[in-house]
């Protein structure tokens, strides 16, 4: 496993920057990994008092002594004088868990660790045959997927992984999704990236922890050509409509190519990967179809529109805001920041911080360096916060907290805010909220805080009442005058696979069935009267309380590909979820939610639909999402057997 790597290893000069750098935590687990010596746990351990890597303080005289003996042990597993094992003993590995992340990590947690971290046996994120097809089975098992972002990818990857033959239309001219369209300014990822990105195909060469955009897209440009997969998908293409037709058991999908005419393509199975967040969402101003300057939305900036010296209207202050407003503050004349609601936002030291060179040269180069990296990074971004999500009863202040460790952490925002704006006391009025920390989605300061002190820059909170050619009018009568309006004010989320019409068995449409924003999926993947349908970032399954998407892409992705290897192996020709695993599911889902904080009375968010239910978010921990996908359930579906 580690040959590759046996020369690197073997050069003293390049190991010793490299430890110079690398981060305590996964140094003291590689080396009580390969050399079973818990002592080291006992010396380093007590000072590593969280997962992020600046949450330890070893003393450096630890620290020199730690470096020596890994860079000892190394060198013996470059000359092969020692062996390398694949994973400690479990009640080793459980103590090394916890004392690498400065807390307990509960036993529940560990078969997840080992799958995330590569560790398990067998791979099992990859879904091998119990029993090879017959070609013409495999033949008949064709797919489609909508979409070449993220999810769209991993599905394809293991379709190509499994021998299953699949094409993908994608509505744009390359791959990325969300992460090729969305360019504005300061665009970039707010979960750290050696964790957001596929547990197969790990990147050591990110430049920095929290990578921009151009990083992201390049890396899922690299995953598509590593695996082969341009050839499979038709770029610029949308997918209009899908007809299920209960005779031939297959959907009949119509496709508009930006050039030339519409078509239709048939195909035994199904999958969306379009996300939640692809459409724009822009506000219906007065006025604004009569204003004289460029008006875009962060989803689709216009990079032709110099913004040097221009006087910017920014419409929210969500998390494209948050990103784009101080990356152009110092640019434009004026920048004018319209704000609804104001949003909690968490400082995090690595936010703009590099990745050395001698971390990179850790992670491809020192054995289980960069899966125990993983496994710190997913357990400071999982399920911490979970608990503290949840509704205290007899909290005296529910309408600013939800409990006693949500107060604790309100209380740390707000001395960040504080210490930010320098105890302005009229700014901080403005931008504390009065609901309870992640009533909406937490952000990450990009230095937002600093850039409000900006002389030319003005935080509005009174309510826009019209524009006009050349300025935003509020209520209170004050024109803002404007050369140029920046909309960051989110997307459709609640009008899931819009504007696709998807019609199943019977006729029934996605709208019919679920409304304009009322989308409801068994384990957010799978509906009643959709035979054959499955959806990649369904409903109820983004992550709001932590985590990263590709981990439960990945998740959703096992179920799939199990699903369609009992369609293989069973010759079935078709699966529709059952009604009442579907309905008992949104029950469970929907109960969870109601003692969360995304449900909270005194916030609205883009989770919730119009009647206040929780449609996008899943209430579950990452451990709790994991166990119920990890085994599809030919129970909870309706199979059709060839004839």
């Amino acid at each position: 496993m580690f040959d590759v790597a046996r020369t690197e290893l073997s050069d003293k000069r390049a190991l010793a920057a490299a430890l110079a750098e690398a981060d305590v935590a996964p140094m003291l687990m590689v080396l009580v990994h390969l050399t079973g010596e818990e002592r080291w746990l006992d010396e380093i351990g007590p000072h590593i008092f969280g997962a992020w890597n600046f949450m330890e303080q070893t003393p450096e005289d630890k620290k020199a002594r730690l470096r020596a003996r890994l860079a000892t042990v190394l060198q013996e597993v470059a000359s092969g004088e020692r062996r390398v094992p694949e994973v400690p003993p479990r009640a080793l590995l459980s103590r090394m868990m916890s004392m690498g992340v400065g807390g307990t990590v509960p036993p529940e947690y560990i078969p997840l660790i080992l799958e995330e971290m590569n560790l398990a046996d067998g791979d099992p994120r990859t879904v091998r045959w119990r029993e090879k097809p017959a070609p013409e089975a495999l033949a008949r098992l064709k797919v489609l997927i909508v979409g070449a972002g993220l999810s769209g990818l991993c599905m394809a990857m293991k379709l190509k992984e499994a021998g299953i033959d699949f094409d993908i239309v994608e509505k744009n001219d390359t791959v990325g999704g969300t992460w090729y369209e969305n360019d504005y300014p300061g665009c970039g990822v707010d979960t750290p990236n050696h964790f957001f990105s596929f547990s197969f195909a790990p990147n050591h060469d990110w430049p920095d922890h929290f990578s921009k955009r151009n990083e992201l897209w390049r890396y899922l440009e690299e995953c598509a050509d590593t695996y082969d997969l341009r050839r499979h998908i038709r770029f610029e293409t949308e997918m209009v409509s899908a007809q299920w037709d209960e005779s031939a058991k297959l959907w009949r999908c119509r496709l508009k190519p930006k050039e030339g005419a519409e078509e239709t393509v048939e195909t035994a199975v199904l999958i969306t990967a379009v996300g939640q967040l692809n459409r724009p969402f822009i506000p219906d101003l007065e006025g604004l179809a009569e204003f004289k300057g460029a008006a875009f939305h962060t989803g689709k900036w216009d990079r032709s529109v110099d913004l040097a010296g221009k006087r910017v209207a920014m419409i929210g202050t969500g998390a494209s805001g948050m990103q784009a407003g101080p990356s152009i503050a110092g640019t434009v004349g004026k920048l004018t920041v319209f704000q609804r609601t104001p949003h909690w936002s968490i400082h995090n030291p690595n936010y703009h911080a590099r990745v050395s060179d001698g971390v990179k040269w850790a992670l491809k180069y020192i054995p289980f360096y960069s899966q125990w990296y993983r496994f710190q990074l997913f357990w400071a971004s999982a399920d911490g916060l979970h608990a503290s999500l949840q509704v205290d009863p007899s909290w005296p202040t529910p309408g600013l907290s939800l409990n006693a460790d949500n107060q604790r952490f309100r209380d740390m925002l707000v001395a960040h805010m504080t210490k930010e704006l320098e105890g302005d006391a009229a700014l901080l009025k403005k931008v504390v909220p009065q609901y309870p920390p992640y009533g909406k989605r937490m952000l990450r300061d990009n230095h937002w805080f600093r850039m409000l002190k900006r002389s030319n820059v003005e935080l509005v909170t009174e309510r826009i009442a019209r524009v006009e050619p050349d300025a935003i009018v509020t209520a209170d009568g004050t024109r803002h005058p404007a050369d140029v309006i920046v909309f960051a004010t989110g997307f459709q989320a609640g009008r899931m696979l819009w504007p696709m019409e998807i019609a199943g068995r019977g006729g029934l449409t996605v709208r019919e069935a679920w409304g304009d924003d009322d989308p409801r999926a068994h384990l957010g993947m799978t509906a009643p009267g959709f035979p054959n349908l499955f959806m990649l970032y369904g409903p109820n399954t983004n992550l709001g309380h932590g985590g990263s998407i590709i981990f439960h892409t990945e998740c959703q992705v096992r179920y799939i590909m199990q699903a369609l290897r009992e369609m293989a192996e069973k010759r079935l020709s078709s699966l529709e979820c059952r009604v009442e695993p579907h309905d008992a599911y949104n029950e469970r889902v929907d109960a969870a939610h109601r003692n969360m904080v995304w449900a909270h009375g005194g916030v609205g968010n883009w989770y919730k639909n119009a009647r206040g239910r929780v449609i996008a978010n899943s209430p579950w921990r990452l451990v709790d999402y994991w166990a119920m996908t990890k085994e599809f359930k030919l129970g909870d579906f309706e199979p059709s057997t060839r004839s």
